[in-house]
């Protein structure tokens, strides 16, 4: 059985250990490493690998690079897997470590039996003792689709996006349908299910922004984006179909979901944000990876088989001057205090590793507005392609780009690591990868 091998005795976590067949390609660790940190995974056993996420030999596809990133960086730095049995013993073994990075997409732990809660709680403990990257309150707030809603008024937002936190809310899509074509989506779901395109049939929108009200009979052209069906219902339809779902009053759906977004309330997931239509998406997003407050790089996709489909990957270096990324860059870097800020995050819980996908926008005081931030599980893009495999599929190219990209990450780590650490709320410098 293989034991992560380090200076830290991981040897407790029995069933963890069962879990990777080797540690290919993890350099050997620094004799007395200054800092001592843990990179955490978990495994679904159900799942070929583990999960869609993993190599072969079930580590994640970029932990391992993530891992030599620290090591370069002069830490040591030992890849473990949680698996519920072994909970109290796991995080016994992690208060051993300086610092722990958490590599775990969201919904695996509940996918593999354990309680996501019970996870979450004691890793909030924890960082009351040592930095780890992320916390789970810092990816709540960074990852929340109603995160638009609270940076709107600012240079990358747009005025009119909405959050729908209980029923009554949605009488504000009566303001915004009748302004601008709009995407709608529920908080909860995945795969683009309760995700809408909405448009007014008439095409007649007004100019500005509450200069006009749609009426419950005005009719809607909706696209759901899980699978492209189209529909028609009149606003109120609409509006009965995400409150209530089918009933006498939204009509007839032929939508594969149900429809009753709110159910459960706010603390279940039961919240809408609508958002204004961009028809420019159709020439790329601009994804901006953030390494603490720097711009690492910047990845631009152009959909070939519409959105959410294949991607043209154009990568341009931080210093790039093309479709307006200098000036992007530049008031990204400057308004990132004030973002975090909006999101009630301090400087202090800034992101590790994060990313800004933009959207490309016309008649606007910016060339581009936030799609959404990007802070849960961020991949390492010169190991995607391999997923599935092993390491070894990696081209030099992209393998030597990936790992430089994770000795930056690393050399950052080690950075906050040697500062004086601050007081919960404004801890370790920054909070998520």
């Amino acid at each position: 059985m293989p034991v992560a091998p380090g200076p830290v005795d991981v040897s407790d976590l029995v069933k963890g250990n069962e879990i990777p067949k080797d540690f290919d390609r993890l350099l050997p660790q620094p004799a007395n490493p200054l800092f001592k940190a843990a990179v955490v995974q978990t495994s679904v056993s159900a799942l070929e690998n583990g999960g869609s996420d993993k190599l072969k030999n079930g580590h994640r596809f970029d932990t391992i690079p993530i891992c030599n990133g620290f090591i370069n960086a002069g830490m040591s730095c030992q890849p473990i897997f949680y698996v519920k049995e072994e909970h109290d013993e796991f995080f016994k073994v992690l208060e051993k470590f300086d610092c722990i990075v958490v590599r775990i997409n969201p919904g695996q732990i509940t996918a593999a039996g354990g309680d996501q809660v019970k996870f979450d709680e004691d890793m909030m403990k924890l960082y009351k003792k040592v930095p780890i990257w992320p916390t789970p309150d810092v990816m709540t707030k960074m990852g929340a689709k109603d995160a638009l809603c609270k940076i709107k008024d600012m240079h990358f937002g747009l005025a009119d996006t909405l959050g729908y936190y209980e029923p009554e809310d949605m009488e504000g899509f009566k303001k915004t349908i009748a302004f601008q074509p709009r995407v709608v989506k529920q908080n909860r779901g995945s795969a683009g299910e309760g995700i809408w395109i909405v448009k007014l049939a008439s095409g007649k929108y007004c100019e500005n922004y509450g200069d006009a009200m749609a009426s419950d009979t005005d009719i809607l052209e909706l696209m759901e984006a899980n699978d492209s069906h189209k529909e028609k219902h009149t606003v109120g339809e609409f509006i009965e179909w995400c409150v209530n779902g089918r009933t006498g009053k939204s009509g007839k759906w032929t939508s594969k979901g149900e429809g009753k977004y709110f159910a459960g309330g706010a603390a279940a997931g039961g919240q809408m944000v609508d958002q204004r239509y961009l028809p420019r998406i159709d020439e790329g997003e601009a994804r901006f990876f953030m390494i603490g407050s720097e711009l690492y790089g910047i990845e631009h996709y152009v959909y070939t088989g519409g959105v959410g489909g294949d991607t043209k990957t154009t990568v341009y270096p931080p210093s790039a001057k093309e479709l307006g990324f200098e000036k992007n860059k530049q008031k990204l870097e400057t308004e990132t205090p004030a973002i975090m800020k909006a999101l009630d995050l301090d400087m202090g819980q800034l992101p590790l590793l994060w990313a800004t996908d933009f959207i490309p926008i016309s008649d606007h005081h910016s060339e581009w507005v936030i799609g959404e931030f990007n802070c849960s599980c961020l991949g390492i893009s010169g190991f995607l392609k391999t997923r599935g495999k092993t390491l070894a599929a990696a081209t030099k190219e992209d393998y030597a780009s990936g790992q430089a990209m994770c000795d930056y990450i690393g050399k950052k780590a080690f950075q906050i690591m040697s500062q004086p650490r601050v007081e919960e709320g404004a801890a370790c410098g920054c909070s998520v990868m």
